[in-house]
Order: C-alpha cells, then structure tokens, then sequence
C-alpha cells in the first residue's frame, strides 16, 4: 500500500498540539525522567487524552484540520534502553501511542480532516548534539520505531528537533522502507541556523538532493530566532510546510539550564508567526514546542485566520 497522500501539502490548514513534555513537568508536576512523554501511555493515557483534546476542540473552533503528533520522541532504541525499556515494550507502546490518538480523532467525527502522526526525536540530545549519524546509520537507528509506529496505524511519521541532514535523510530512508508518509524538522539555533552553522536553506537543499521528505518543518526555536532563516530566498522556503516554536526566547543552552518554565507573551507569540506565514507560502500546520500550551496555539489561530489561503 503506497503511503497516504497528505492534505497538508495541498494548503489544508492544520491544528497540531504543542509542548507536551514541559506542560506535563511544569504544569502538572509529572516527573519525566530524560524527558520522555511515553511512559504515560500506559501509565497515565487520561492525562494524555486531556491533553490532546483540548487541541481537538481548537480545531472545531477554527474550523482547520487535525493533526495530532504521538507522545513518542524519546520512544526509541537509546533512550528506552536507558530508562529500562525493552526492544519489545518499546513496539508495544508506540503502537498502543498511535492507538491512543487515534481514539480521540475518531471522537471528532466533526472535524473534516484528521491524521495521527508518529513523532521521533533524535537519537542524541537536540540542545547538545555530539555525534551526528550517517544516513545509513539513522536509518538502521530509526527503522524499528518508524515500523512500529505505521504497523500501530499512523498516518505519517514525522522526525523533530532533528540537528543535521544525515539524520534526516536516514529517518526518510527507513519511513520509505516501511512505506509510510514522512516529514523531517530541524531546529535551530538564535542566528537561524542549525547548531553546527548550516543555513536552514542548505540543510533543506541537501536533505532533497538525498532523500526528499514529504515536506520539511522546523521546531524547538522561537519565531524571532526562526526569523533569520528565512533571509535567504530561494524554492527550499516552499518545501517549509509545518512550524512548531518555543515559546520562550531564550537559547537552547539557557533554556537546557532553566529551573522554571518561561511561557513568554503567548498574544506576542501568536502574532509573531504571521511574518513567518508571509515568507513561507506552503506553512500549513502550526503548533507549538517547549514552553508553550493551548494559549500560545489558539494564539497562532486567532492571528492566522486573518491570514489569505495558502498557494499550492
């Protein structure tokens, strides 16, 4: 079965959720030892079904579609290891993550368009890359989560918080292998560019002269530190389809050493991803990262509703 065509990439707009992980620690003070989401899906599914509704009942009031990213970015091989996971229980959680989102998509037969997507994280840490992988090396990493997240029924699969190309065109590798539907995002750091100083321009150009995603996004910076990307022109700004920002503006490596959340001015947050929309004529899905929470997501609607249709 080829993997399913995405409405997204025909300029459907698209509700996504936010910063899971550090709503969960600093607003409900649930303890997330290495940061990860997952262990909640068999531990605590009610908490992550609030969660997600509230970002369903978003979509009903802005009349957009629905796109709902899996608990899983520290759901793989690595991490699981450290926490205590096996290769099994792993399979099984991301499966039983699709499932869990897929029950609240089904309960919102009003809402005219839906997909699960399966979320990966990179196998090392986003704020402190160190070793980059090869393509083939991040394929032979990610292959088993991606196949388990499409064998669960995922719609997509979607990588974030990615820091260089060879990951990115190994997470493209093996979603291609599986069949399933993919989109890559990269993070950057306040000038714009990825950590190690490529261009956002020249990792987009180089991942699509390797293995080209379905479309490509970018997450975990706020949108004045994504602002200076986009000061390069050129047809990789169309590949652009999905954004997902902090909230606040601080760097990575002030935010990796913050004891409280900074939740920032979620009306500022809001208004600043209009000049993002006006550089980036394909952006279609928006949500949030770290920090941010329903405030900052219905902030972005409010001020993107105003906004003209997408050119496709």
């Amino acid at each position: 079965m080829p993997p399913r065509h995405l409405p997204q990439l025909d300029g459907q707009p698209f509700v996504t959720d936010a910063g899971l992980e550090t709503e969960l620690i600093f607003d409900h003070g649930i303890d997330l030892p290495d940061f990860a989401a997952f262990p909640l899906v068999e531990d605590a599914p009610a908490v992550l079904r609030t969660y997600y509704e509230a970002y369903a009942g978003l979509a009903l009031r802005s009349g957009v579609g629905l796109l709902l990213e899996t608990p899983t970015w520290r759901a793989s091989a690595d991490w699981g290891d450290r926490l205590g996971w096996s290769a099994a229980a792993l399979d099984s959680v991301n499966r039983e993550a699709v499932r869990l989102l897929r029950e609240v998509v089904d309960a919102h037969p009003e809402i005219w368009a839906t997909l699960v997507s399966g979320q990966l994280g990179p196998r090392g840490d986003g704020y402190h890359p160190d070793h980059q992988p090869t393509a083939d090396e991040a394929a032979a990493y990610h292959r088993p989560q991606i196949a388990s997240l499409a064998g669960g029924g995922a719609d997509m699969v979607h990588a974030l918080t990615l820091t260089g190309t060879g990951e990115a065109a190994g997470v493209v590798q093996a979603a291609r292998d599986v069949g399933v539907a993919v989109a890559v995002s990269f993070t950057v750091e306040t000038d714009g560019r990825l950590p190690d100083g490529t261009t956002l321009a020249d990792a987009v150009a180089t991942l699509d002269d390797t293995a080209a995603p379905d479309y490509v996004g970018i997450n975990c910076a706020h949108p004045d530190h994504i602002a200076p990307a986009l000061a390069l022109e050129g047809s990789w700004r169309e590949r652009v389809v999905a954004v997902r920002a902090n909230a606040s503006t601080r760097s990575h490596a002030e935010l990796d050493d913050a004891t409280e959340l900074d939740a920032g001015d979620p009306t500022r947050f809001g208004a600043a991803h209009l000049p993002l929309g006006e550089a980036l004529p394909r952006l279609t899905v928006l949500g949030g990262c770290c920090g941010t929470d329903i405030r900052h997501v219905s902030s972005i609607w409010e001020t993107w509703s105003a906004r003209p249709p997408v050119a496709v």
